[in-house]
């Protein structure tokens, strides 16, 4: 067990960091949760556009809110205390060795990753409800970006992202099972999956801009 923390150390110093103040702070607006706010209203336009009862836009906006409750809620007020591993960022170990972007070094504990297990527990259940190819891939990429943002930011190891994605695979897929006990899914056009796609690159873009007058 002991080379395997070691060995999730050595990893996270090879992707932690770099010497661009550019990508700092593209990585800083990205791992920030309001910059994903858009996306989250576009998903919810999706779903009231395809959804043509009250019920059906209801019950998918407490079954999102189920997955926000199990794979983030749970894991910062139960599992980080419980386990308590430091984050790189705090670790007496390598906390000097870590690369740290405008100050910021997140809590104490950092096992395991409420981004990961939050972001893609959304990503599989939205991409379960809609069926669309290009969403899903979209959707994954989403969660896996905000997951690197973590570790070069130095606030996660790569086991806590790896624990992470796990629970929020198995959150996301529990969910949306329970979904289907109460409710029978409606399809979902491809024009109007496009939209969540088009605000994802829109939100890059925007991480792109912030990050190029931060740096003028």
């Amino acid at each position: 067990m002991e080379e395997i923390i070691q060995y999730d150390k050595h990893l996270l110093l090879m992707v932690n960091g770099s010497d661009s103040a550019f990508l700092d702070w593209v990585v800083m607006t990205l791992t920030n949760a309001k910059t994903w706010i858009p996306l989250y209203l576009s998903l919810l336009y999706v779903v009231i556009k395809a959804n043509r009862n009250v019920r059906g836009v209801l019950m998918i906006m407490a079954a999102a809110g189920l997955c926000v409750l199990l794979a983030g809620t749970i894991d910062d007020e139960i599992v980080k205390p419980l386990v308590a591993r430091w984050r790189p960022t705090h670790d007496p170990q390598i906390g000097g060795l870590v690369d740290v972007v405008d100050g910021y070094r997140g809590g104490n504990y950092g096992f395991f990753s409420a981004h990961a297990s939050n972001t893609f527990s959304i990503a599989l259940f939205f991409s379960l409800l809609m069926r669309q190819r290009l969403l899903t891939i979209g959707l994954v990429l989403w969660s896996l970006t905000n997951c690197w943002t973590r570790m070069y930011l130095g606030v996660h190891y790569p086991g806590d992202i790896t624990v992470g994605l796990i629970w929020g695979a198995i959150v996301g897929f529990s969910v949306y099972r329970i979904y289907l006990r109460f409710a029978t899914p409606v399809p979902y056009e491809r024009r109007l999956t496009y939209i969540p796609l088009c605000v994802l690159l829109l939100s890059v873009l925007y991480a792109l801009i912030r990050a190029a007058v931060i740096c003028c």
